[in-house]
């Protein structure tokens, strides 16, 4: 199933910048954080599934480990703002959550995960510091749940 246009940023690059809406309509730039946060990036295939809610309520439900002063999570999925909101409110995250909709998967075909034929991200997932290269990734294909045990660990080789 891995047919996206662009490969995986690699560990040392520099991450691909984007701009997107979150569930509340307001745009969000990950080159906004240079400098002050590091940003984990996490792409999912598809709000409401099985495996993505449990994925978020990870997050949500530890979210200190997570998102804190020096770490900002960005949930990123190919589905339209409205289906975000929806989501968000029913889950209670707190959290940004993305549309990568229109153009639909850009972001996504950007860090490679973008799967052209179902039009969903894989599950990937980035940890980009302050100075906005990336420092760790994990790429899951849909269906396999990620394991955040290797976040937390590259989380706490940076400052």
């Amino acid at each position: 199933m891995s047919d996206s246009t662009a490969s995986v940023p690699e560990v040392g690059q520099p991450a691909p910048d984007f701009t997107l809406v979150n569930q509340d309509g307001e745009q969000v730039t990950l080159s906004s954080f240079r400098g002050d946060k590091n940003v984990v990036v996490v792409f999912y295939p598809f709000a409401f599934s099985g495996i993505c809610t449990g994925e978020l309520c990870e997050i949500r439900d530890n979210i200190a480990g997570f998102q804190n002063d020096a770490v900002q999570v960005l949930a990123v999925s190919c589905d339209p703002k409205f289906t975000l909101k929806a989501w968000a409110d029913a889950q209670g995250y707190d959290f940004p959550l993305l549309s990568d909709f229109w153009p639909h998967g850009a972001t996504a075909k950007d860090y490679g995960v973008f799967v052209e034929a179902a039009g969903l991200a894989k599950r990937g997932t980035f940890l980009i510091d302050k100075d906005g290269v990336v420092r760790w990734t994990l790429v899951n294909e849909p269906g396999e749940a990620r394991d955040f045990a290797g976040y937390h660990e590259a989380l706490k080789s940076l400052d």
